[in-house]
């Protein structure tokens, strides 16, 4: 399966936003705020960006985000574009009903990317069966609970002590003492903590 395999504090700084890629460790120490500008040659007076650039670099922090590549992207745009309602709304509700983002909302793993990682290596099961699709797309009433040979492991044991301070959104239910979640609601705008212009995504690929 492809993959983003290069550094991804370039993505930061070629973004020119924190994207919190690498969870926590962006927060203690992050390339960003030593290393400001762009990563490449440094061509002199920095050009002003067209709409167009714009419009990219918004699409890219979106993608860059949630770990996903330009095709998988697109076919989420596009079903977006099919559902009623506006689109980058529609957009940012199927990004968030991905099952590893959920799984990083619940706060078992620190970032999206470590979340994609567990669920491949079957470490989560989906309304009691085990799953390794990071992209499906999680329903209303749906249950996400550790698979059987995971709660042996360091890491689960790890996890399950720092899950007292974690947050969860509230259209999630985090059972603290079982440590299962639960989709109590599929996800509205109003509760996803978009930092993104996400009409520029919208007219992206409009044209």
């Amino acid at each position: 399966m492809a993959r983003y395999t290069e550094a991804v504090c370039r993505l930061c700084r070629r973004s020119g936003d924190k994207l919190m890629l690498k969870g926590s460790r962006c927060i203690a120490k992050c390339t960003l705020d030593k290393r400001p500008k762009a990563p490449g040659p440094q061509l002199g007076r920095r050009r002003r960006l067209s709409d167009r650039g714009e419009q990219l670099r918004e699409k890219q922090k979106v993608r860059y985000s949630y770990g996903v590549l330009e095709r998988q992207f697109k076919r989420i745009f596009a079903e977006a574009e099919r559902k009623t309602g506006i689109t980058g709304e529609n957009l940012l509700v199927l990004l968030e009903r991905r099952l590893d983002n959920v799984v990083y909302r619940l706060g078992f793993a620190d970032s999206r990317a470590q979340a994609r990682q567990l669920v491949q290596h079957g470490h989560f099961d989906l309304n009691g069966k085990k799953t390794d699709i990071p992209s499906c797309f999680v329903k209303e009433g749906d249950v996400i609970s550790w698979h059987g040979k995971s709660i042996k492991s360091e890491y689960y044991k790890m996890m399950s002590k720092a899950l007292g301070s974690k947050t969860v959104p509230g259209w999630l239910n985090l059972d603290k003492e079982k440590i299962v979640g639960k989709v109590l609601s599929l996800p509205t705008p109003d509760d996803i903590e978009a930092k993104y212009n996400i009409a520029s995504v919208v007219e992206y690929y409009s044209r």
